[in-house]
C-alpha cells in the first residue's frame, strides 16, 4: 500500500489541498499527518475540519497543536509564532481545539513508527537535525521505519553495515529504495512551509511492499496564502517566508 506522509502543514490550506490532490493521483492509499496542524498560515479551522474529515488517516500532534492547549511562552516558541499561536486560539472552535488536543504524540506499528520530532522523548520536540540525532529516534522506536517532520526539510537517514548513522539528500519525484533491514529515518518535508529556498509544498509516498520511498515538491498559488496572511494581519514575517521557501 502507498502511505502519503504529510508534515507541519501549519494551517495552510492550499498547499494542503495541493498535496492531498497529488497523492490520489498517485494511488496513496492511507494518509498520515506528522504533526503541525496550526501554526504560521491563515486557515487553521478549515485544515483541520479537512484532516478530521479523511476518515482512516492517522493524525499526530506537533509542537505548535500543544501550544494551543498549553501556554505557548512555556514552550521554545518566539514571539512571531507565539503571536500566531494566540491568533489560532481565537479562530479554532471548542471542538477543533478538542481534535488537536486529543491527538497522540507517537503512534507505533509492528514495521514504522510515526512522530513529529524524535521518538527519543517525543513531548520534548528535539529536531532531528543530524545523524546522533536520528539514531536516538531510530532506537528509541525499535522499528525498521520513522517518519518524522518538524525540522521543515526532506532528508533520509539510514544505519550503516558499520552501526553509523548516514545522510541522503533525496532527489524529488525518484523512488529511493529502503530496504528494511537497514533501518531508516525519514523527514518528509513540509507542506504548509518549505524553507530551503523552494516555495513548492513537499510531502512524501512510502511503498511498503516495494520498500522505496518517493519524495515531492508540489506547486501551489503560494503567493495567494501570503496575501492571505497579511489579510489576517498576522506577522510578516511567515507571509515572506512562503514567497521565498524559507
Amino acid at each position: 500500500m502507498l502511505t502519503a506522509l504529510f508534515a507541519d502543514v501549519h494551517g495552510n490550506l492550499a498547499a494542503l489541498q495541493a498535496c492531498l490532490r497529488h497523492a490520489e493521483e498517485r494511488g496513496a492509499g492511507r494518509l498520515v499527518f506528522l504533526g503541525d496542524l496550526v501554526g504560521y498560515g491563515p486557515d487553521p479551522a478549515e485544515t483541520i475540519d479537512l484532516i478530521a474529515s479523511l476518515g482512516g488517516a492517522v493524525v499526530i500532534k506537533g509542537n505548535h497543536d500543544e501550544a494551543i492547549e498549553v501556554e505557548p511562552k512555556l514552550r521554545d516558541l518566539n514571539d512571531a509564532a507565539y503571536a500566531v499561536i494566540v491568533w489560532t486560539r481565537q479562530a479554532l472552535s471548542a471542538d477543533q481545539r478538542r481534535f488537536l488536543s486529543c491527538l497522540p504524540l507517537i503512534v507505533a506499528e509492528q514495521d514504522r513508527c510515526f512522530v513529529h520530532a524524535s521518538a527519543n522523548r517525543p513531548g520534548k520536540w528535539e529536531y532531528v537535525l543530524d545523524g546522533a540525532a536520528a539514531l536516538r529516534s531510530m532506537q528509541a522506536a525499535g522499528v525498521p521505519y520513522v517518519f518524522s517532520g518538524h525540522v521543515h526539510d526532506q532528508v533520509l537517514y539510514f544505519k550503516t553495515p558499520a552501526g553509523k548513522t548516514a545522510t541522503f539528500r533525496p532527489l524529488p519525484g525518484s523512488p529511493t529504495p529502503v530496504p528494511r533491514r537497514r533501518g531508516w529515518l525519514a523527514i518528509v518535508g513540509s507542506v504548509g512551509q518549505p524553507r530551503d529556498g523552494n516555495p513548492a509544498a513537499a510531502y512524501a509516498l512510502f511503498d511498503d511492499l516495494a520498500e522505496s520511498i518517493t519524495f515531492f515538491r508540489v506547486p501551489y498559488d503560494h503567493r495567494a496564502t501570503a496575501s492571505r496572511i497579511r489579510a489576517a494581519r498576522l506577522p510578516e514575517l511567515f507571509a515572506e517566508r512562503l514567497e521565498r521557501g524559507h
